[in-house]
């Protein structure tokens, strides 16, 4: 048994069972890959994959469990790696990040120009997606850190850690109705069509129930995951922003009137999650820091012991957190 054979199953099943593709991401060949997989399954006595001919079909029951344990052993194989540059190379290595366009661009840009100061030899990547594909890549060892808003809480593989507290502003041009009031109910903005995020994107869920409890259902016309997409659309006249308050900027945004919705909505808070078999070094835990200062080395350590999702809730469920 050979980590290398360990990799191919576990990539195997990450490419939903396409030799082809699993090959081209591994930079290797396709008879390369079936003929290790078939390997190890030679050597255990079980098949990993059922097959129909030449295809792969579907991951076995006894796969299913060997895979799992598979994913650990690299995990830790790679923890090993870690420990060793920690010590060899202590400013030298990779930092990939998993998130959102609303934090790379109004909540990271500072964050990332320090670490790039303080760190100029670890090479820092920036991977965007929608909530489920960031903790996804975090959980298939692709990216380090996750750092969302919606869906981290949805995977057990991750340790999460509140970074702050954010809510939404009213955004309209300053033609519009609503910039003339003083105060914004939820029954005045429901009778303009809006413009948001996608739902399971940017604390959408949360505007969903302030409008749910008040019995009413928003009259949305468009969604995007991209706050300045909104923005523009606004500009448009297509209808009426929501969107996170951090992203309004009044020089770049002077022609948009903000109105403040803090009233209206449930406070959503902004996440960082890595995996439980993740080994931190040096600079990850300072980049977690210079994110959330709260999140000190001591903290996060503090929640790497306890593992389970709820005692790290609990820890931070007396602490105040910053609001953006």
């Amino acid at each position: 048994m050979k980590l290398q054979q360990l990799r191919y199953i576990v990539e195997v099943r990450n490419h939903n069972l396409n030799v082809s593709a699993t090959a081209e991401s591994l930079y290797t060949s396709q008879p390369g890959i079936s003929k290790q997989v078939r390997m190890l399954e030679d050597e255990l006595g079980v098949q990993i994959f059922g097959r129909s001919g030449k295809h792969l079909t579907h991951v076995t029951a006894a796969g299913k469990a060997i895979i799992a344990i598979a994913e650990e052993m690299l995990n830790k194989a790679d923890a090993i790696r870690s420990v060793a540059f920690e010590h060899t190379q202590p400013d030298r290595g990779k930092l990939h990040i998993a998130t959102t366009h609303t934090q790379a661009r109004y909540a990271l840009p500072p964050v990332i120009r320090g670490f790039i100061d303080r760190y100029p030899k670890v090479s820092l990547h920036m991977h965007q997606g929608t909530p489920t594909q960031i903790a996804e890549a975090v959980v298939r060892g692709d990216a380090d850190f996750a750092i969302a808003t919606e869906a981290l809480h949805l995977y057990d593989d991750l340790i999460m850690l509140p970074c702050y507290h954010w809510n939404r502003s009213i955004v309209v041009k300053k033609d519009h109705p609503l910039a003339k009031l003083a105060s914004i109910g939820i029954d005045e903005l429901a009778k303009y069509p809006i413009v948001t995020y996608v739902f399971g994107f940017t604390g959408r869920s949360d505007l969903d129930e302030g409008f749910a409890k008040e019995g009413l259902e928003p009259h949305i016309v468009f969604t995007a995951t991209d706050t300045d997409v909104i923005k523009t659309y606004v500009r448009l006249g297509l209808g009426v922003g929501v969107i996170a308050s951090m992203a309004h900027d009044p020089v770049l945004d002077a022609d948009l009137v903000a109105i403040d919705a803090s009233h209206l909505f449930r406070a959503s808070t902004t996440k960082i999650g890595f995996r439980k078999s993740s080994f931190l070094r040096g600079y990850m835990y300072d980049f977690i820091e210079g994110f959330a200062p709260h999140l000190t080395r001591a903290v996060v350590d503090e929640a790497i012991r306890l593992r389970d999702g709820e005692a790290v809730e609990a820890l931070f469920k007396n602490m105040a957190l910053p609001v953006r």
